[in-house]
């Protein structure tokens, strides 16, 4: 009864990519943010640029002589 044939590069590589994957996927649920949260930052960013640009002062009405 013999066995399957395995390569040990491809299976350290596997180990290796699997590793890489696993560390990936902690980082992105520890850090990460979904796209929901990301378009709700940029959306509340954008809001309060407009905001501060509405209230900012027009330097055009004074004299300038």
């Amino acid at each position: 009864m013999t066995g399957k044939l395995v390569s040990l590069s491809k299976a350290r590589k596997a180990r290796a990519r699997d590793d890489r994957k696993r560390q990936a996927d902690g980082n992105a649920a520890k850090f990460g943010r979904s796209k929901a949260e990301r378009v709700a930052e940029t959306a509340r960013t954008d809001a309060e640029t407009r905001r501060l640009d509405d209230h900012r002062r027009d330097e055009t009405g004074r004299d300038e002589e």
